[in-house]
C-alpha cells in the first residue's frame, strides 16, 4: 500500500506543477501584452539574452562586530558591459532585526550620500530623474528582511558602486552567538490575496536554473572584537580563514573567493569565555537624545519532572520549495520531535501544500503506536504543490486541545510565502490559545517569517541548515520548553529618568533568554534598574547600578535600535498596518533617524544627465536559487525550453496516470486526500 500511496503522490506532484508550470512559463513568452507572472520565474538564456541582463558584478560585505552590536557595510558594484543604456531592479535579502541607516552611490570619482525621504516621494523623484536621463539609486523596504535596489540610467561602459549601511544587534542561545548575513531571498509562493498587494510586486523576481550561480563575485569579511576570550569561531555555512589577533580579536575572510557565496545564508558562531557580555546595560549620550540598552540573563532551567503535561501540534510544510533536502530534514526533524515526548504529552500532526491533511481529529497520546502511525504518515510525503500556510495553521489553532496541558503549535517550513502578515494576524489573535513555535529548513530560509512567528506567539525560532542539524535542534526545543517560565516581569528605575521605553510590555520568557530593553534617559545617569518576576520556585529579582555602567560614544548604534524595535512593535508582525496614526509616526521615525521603513526610502541622484537618447533597457536581475532548494519552488517552464506545446501532452500523460491509478485502486481505500483526518 506504501509504495501505492508513494505513486499515486509522484503522479499528483508533477501534475501540479505542470499546472503551476503553465501561467508562469506563458508570462516568459515575450509577447507586448502578456503581463509578467506575480510569482517567481526562471530566468531563460535565448537570442535576445546578454549581459544587459547581468549589471551586478560584485559584491563585498565588511562585518564589524563590536561586543553585541555588528555593523555591516555592503557594497554592490553594477557595471554595463553591453550597448544600450540600463535600468535595473535588484531584489536583496538582509537579517530580519537590521536597521539600514545609511546609502552612498559612486559614480566615477562622484560620491553622492543618498538622502531619506517619504517612501512616495522618493519614488517619485527617481522615475523623475530616470525619465530625464540621470543616473539615480532608490532602495526600497518590501520586507523588514526584503530589500529592492533600482537604479536607472546606466550606461554603457559605466560602473556604478552603491554603498549600504546597517546595525543589528546579536543574540546568543545556549551560549552560542550566532551571526547571519542572508544572501539571497529565496522564491515566494504567493496566494491569490497577496498578489493583489503592490508591495507583493518584488516576488516576481527571476531565478537562474538549478545548479546555476550568478556571474559576479561574492565575498564576506568579518572583524570580530568581544572584549572578553573567544572559543569555539566557526562558520558552518562557508568555509573560511581565521586570523587572529589576540584571544578576543579575530578576522574571519572567505577560503576561496572563487566559490560562490551568495546562494546562502553567511553564519557565524562563538562562545565566550569569562564575564559574559550578553548581560548588563549600556550607555549612549547624543547632541539631543540619550540611550540606554539593558540586557539582563533570567533564571537558569528547572528539573524535568517539574514541567507540566504539554499537547503539541506539529505544522509540517510538504510544498514543491521544501522537495528533497529540506523535506528530507524535515522527516528527521519530526522523527526527533516525536519520539522523544513523554507520555504525559499528547500530540497531532498536519501536512501542508496547496491542501492539507492531518494525522487525527483530536490530541493523541504520545504512545508508542500513534507515534509509529505519525513517522508513517510524515514519511510517506513528496514535496509538491503550493505553499498555503494560512489554512493549515487556522485547522492547527481550532483543533481541540488537553485539557490542563501546556500548549504548543510548532511550524516546519522553509517560508517560501509573501503573505506573512497574514500569518501574523491569526497568531496575535490566538495568543491565548497556545504558544507558537517556529522550525525554518534550508540554508536561505524566510527568516522574516521563522522569527515573527516565535516573536508573535509568544515562542522561540529555530533554523535547521543541514541534516545533521535536526537532532541538535530538537535537543534545543527540548531544553528550552523544559525550563522554568519567567512571569509577571516588572522593569522599574528608581533615581534614573527613563522613558520611551521598548518593548511595553516583557512578555513570558522561557529557559535562559535574555531580557533585552531599550529606552531613552535624561539628567545624570545615577541610580538604580530594578528587575523582579515569578519562577516556578519562587520570587526573582536583581538590581543594576546606572553609575557602574560607562557613557560611550562607542554606543552610538543604540538609537538605532532602539528606533528599530520602536519600529517592529508598531507594525513590522502585522499589528496595526491600516492605522493612520502607525503610518505616521513610523514615516516620523524614518526621517528622524534616517533608517529604512516601511514608508521611508533611500534616494540618490546624479544632476548631471547621462542618457541623451531617451532608449533605456529594464532589466529584473535574476538571483541564484538558494542551495538545496529544488526547481519546484519556482513555477517557470523550465522542462519545456522553447517549446511550450510539450506542455498539453504531459498533462494528459498525468491526468491518464491518475485515473488509470483511482480506476484500480480508487475503491480499496487506505488513502485520503485533502483535508481530512488519518485517525478519527
Amino acid at each position: 500500500m506504501k509504495r501505492k500511496k508513494k505513486f499515486l503522490c509522484m503522479i499528483c506532484a508533477w501534475l501540479v506543477f505542470a499546472m503551476c508550470s503553465l501561467p508562469a512559463y506563458a508570462g516568459e513568452t515575450g509577447e507586448e501584452d502578456a503581463e509578467k507572472p506575480l510569482a517567481p520565474y526562471f530566468f531563460i538564456e535565448g537570442a535576445d539574452t546578454s549581459v544587459d541582463h547581468f549589471p551586478l558584478k560584485d559584491t563585498q560585505v565588511s562585518v564589524n562586530i563590536n561586543g553585541t552590536i555588528a555593523e555591516t557595510y555592503v557594497t554592490q558594484t553594477y557595471a554595463n558591459e553591453g550597448q544600450n543604456p540600463i535600468s535595473a531592479t535588484y531584489v536583496f535579502p538582509a537579517s530580519t532585526g537590521v536597521t539600514v541607516h545609511g546609502m552612498e552611490m559612486q559614480i566615477g570619482d562622484q560620491v553622492i550620500a543618498a538622502r531619506i525621504k517619504e517612501r512616495e516621494e522618493a519614488k517619485e523623484e527617481f522615475e523623475q530623474a530616470k525619465s530625464e536621463g540621470k543616473s539615480a539609486s532608490l532602495l526600497e523596504q518590501q520586507r523588514p528582511n526584503v530589500f529592492t535596489m533600482n537604479l536607472s540610467n546606466l550606461m554603457p561602459g559605466q560602473t556604478i558602486c552603491l554603498k549600504l549601511h546597517y546595525t543589528e544587534l546579536i543574540h546568543a542561545a545556549d551560549g552560542i552567538y550566532q551571526f547571519v548575513f542572508p544572501t539571497v531571498a529565496g522564491p515566494r509562493y504567493a496566494t491569490p490575496s497577496a498578489e493583489e498587494e503592490e508591495n507583493s510586486q518584488w516576488t516576481a523576481v527571476p531565478y537562474l536554473e538549478d545548479g546555476e550561480t550568478a556571474s559576479g563575485t561574492y565575498s564576506i569579511d568579518v572583524n570580530l572584537s568581544t572584549g572578553v576570550p573567544i572559543t569555539g569561531l566557526s562558520c558552518k555555512s562557508h568555509e573560511v580563514d581565521i586570523a587572529w589577533d589576540n584571544h578576543s580579536n579575530a578576522r574571519v575572510t572567505l577560503s576561496d573567493p572563487k566559490d560562490f557565496a551568495g546562494n546562502r545564508d553567511y553564519i557565524l558562531e562563538y562562545r565566550l569565555t569569562g564575564e559574559d557580555i550578553n548581560c548588563g546595560l549600556m550607555l549612549n549620550k547624543g547632541e539631543a537624545e540619550n540611550f540606554f540598552m539593558l540586557m539582563v540573563q533570567p533564571p537558569q532551567r528547572c528539573e524535568p519532572e517539574d514541567i507540566p503535561p504539554r499537547d503539541y501540534t506539529f505544522v509540517v510544510d510538504v510544498s514543491g520549495s521544501m522537495d528533497g533536502y529540506p523535506l528530507d530534514t524535515a522527516k528527521e526533524l519530526i522523527r526527533s520531535l516525536v519520539t522523544d515526548l513523554k507520555e504525559t504529552d499528547t500530540f497531532n500532526v498536519i501536512l501542508f501544500s496547496g491542501a492539507s491533511t492531518q494525522l487525527s481529529s483530536r490530541p493523541m497520546p504520545a504512545t508508542e503506536e500513534n507515534v509509529k502511525a505519525a513517522l508513517e504518515l510524515v514519511e510517506d510525503q513528496v514535496g509538491a504543490g503550493g505553499t498555503e500556510l494560512a489554512p493549515a495553521l487556522e485547522k492547527a489553532i481550532g483543533l481541540p486541545s488537553s485539557k490542563d496541558a501546556a500548549r504548543s503549535i510548532v511550524i516546519i517550513t522553509d517560508g517560501y510565502i509573501s503573505g506573512e502578515t497574514e500569518i501574523f494576524d491569526m497568531i496575535h489573535e490566538n495568543l491565548g490559545a497556545a504558544n507558537f513555535f517556529s522550525f525554518g529548513i534550508g540554508g536561505s530560509v524566510n527568516r522574516y517569517l521563522i522569527e515573527g512567528i516565535a516573536k508573535t506567539g509568544g515562542g522561540e525560532s529555530f533554523v535547521v541548515t543541514d541534516s545533521e542539524d535536526a537532532a541538535v535542534m530538537a535537543e534545543k526545543f527540548r531544553t528550552y520548553i523544559q525550563s522554568p517560565v519567567l512571569t509577571g516581569i516588572q522593569v522599574t528605575a528608581g533615581n534614573f529618568d527613563v522613558y520611551d521605553v521598548e518593548p511595553v510590555q516583557i512578555p513570558t520568557l522561557f529557559a535562559e533568554k535574555p531580557i533585552v530593553m531599550f529606552g531613552k534617559w535624561r539628567g545624570e545617569p545615577t541610580g538604580t534598574i530594578h528587575i523582579s518576576g515569578q519562577t516556578g520556585s519562587g520570587d526573582y529579582e536583581q538590581e543594576i547600578q546606572v553609575s557602574e555602567s560607562l557613557v560611550s560614544p562607542q554606543n552610538q548604534a543604540i538609537g538605532y535600535l532602539w528606533a528599530r524595535t520602536r519600529v517592529e512593535r508598531l507594525m513590522d508582525y502585522g499589528f496595526s498596518k491600516d492605522d493612520e496614526s502607525v503610518k505616521e509616526e513610523v514615516t516620523a521615525i524614518g526621517l528622524n533617524y534616517s533608517m529604512m521603513t516601511p514608508y521611508t526610502s533611500f534616494i540618490a541622484v546624479l544632476e548631471t544627465v547621462q542618457n541623451t537618447t531617451g532608449e533605456n533597457t529594464d532589466v529584473d536581475q535574476p538571483q541564484p536559487l538558494p542551495a538545496q532548494v529544488s526547481s519546484l519552488a519556482v513555477g517557470g517552464g523550465y522542462l519545456f525550453g522553447s517549446e511550450p506545446d510539450m506542455l498539453l501532452p504531459f498533462v494528459l500523460t498525468a491526468f491518464v496516470l491518475a485515473a488509470a491509478w483511482l480506476f484500480r485502486y480508487g475503491k480499496k481505500g487506505g488513502f485520503s486526500c485533502g483535508t481530512q483526518s488519518r485517525i478519527e
